[in-house]
């Protein structure tokens, strides 16, 4: 792996871990953060983990943008601006659509891009005492760069996004669970377990059918039934392809034998490239 000086990249088995590396800054992100993690999700796809996790050194998640770096320094130099934003837009984008499962830990604050970013995971795990807020009307702008599309796509009700965008007040984890930003809450003392429990049920199920859940779950949002039962259809005969029919030829065949319990148990893929 590369070596970076604002992120830390460990890569183990099937699964990977990104920690955002500026605790003295809350984990805030510059143009040199962005870039960083442009080129580390580039490496970390190559490796083909099933599994990633996002999460903060020291008592941060991820404090929002460096406002600072990312604006106020390079505001009057367009060209620099848009190198910049490009790179975060370019990482998040990757983010958003990455064939492994993305599992954001928030460990601590969480504001701002910080939401982007957890909202553009496919799971958080969160402490119950992080706390998480949507600030950027307290300096006079809205939530952007795609906040505004994380916070309406992650939070059910329009008063509740509304209201935390309009008022920038804060809430802590537990309350991140009921407003939709967060998978599930645990104290912070519990946190690495619980994810790493996560982590490892992933790991005991196919790369590629976990690939398929999320490509099935982001494409059927916005179709009506009749075509999301035509596309799930085509998807299914795409996967078994893909996977020599593992899940008839491994998975129900063992069923039948009674070897395993699919409503609580995983089958062990025929394959560990599958």
């Amino acid at each position: 792996m590369s070596n970076y000086q604002n992120i830390i990249v460990e890569i183990h088995g099937g699964s990977a871990t990104i920690t955002l590396n500026r605790p003295e800054k809350k984990n805030c992100m510059s143009p040199a953060l962005h870039a960083e993690m442009c080129q580390a999700l580039v490496e970390v796809e190559a490796a083909n983990v099933k599994v990633v996790v996002l999460t903060g050194a020291g008592d941060s998640f991820i404090g929002g943008m460096d406002l600072e770096k990312c604006f106020f320094d390079n505001w009057d130099e367009p060209a620099r601006f848009k190198e910049g934003v490009g790179y975060s837009f370019e990482w998040m984008r990757r983010l958003k659509a990455f064939p492994a499962v993305t599992i954001a830990k928030v460990n601590g604050w969480c504001f701002g891009g910080g939401m982007l970013v957890a909202g553009l995971c496919d799971i958080a795990i969160v402490a119950e005492e992080s706390t998480w807020g949507l600030s950027e009307v307290n300096f006079g702008i809205f939530p952007g760069g795609g906040t505004t599309w994380a916070t309406q796509a992650n939070m059910p009700s329009r008063k509740q996004a509304l209201y935390y965008s309009l008022t920038a007040d804060t809430f802590d984890g537990k309350e991140a669970v009921t407003l939709g930003w967060a998978s599930k809450s645990v104290p912070l003392a519990d946190l690495d377990e619980a994810t790493q429990k996560v982590v490892d049920n992933l790991l005991r199920k196919g790369r590629i059918v976990l690939d398929f859940t999320k490509q099935v779950y982001e494409r059927t949002r916005d179709m009506n039934f009749p075509d999301a039962i035509d596309y799930e259809i085509a998807k299914l005969y795409e996967l078994s392809r893909l996977t020599n029919d593992d899940w008839i030829k491994t998975a129900l065949q063992s069923f039948k034998k009674r070897e395993y319990k699919p409503g609580l148990q995983s089958y062990q893929v025929a394959r560990e490239d599958i």
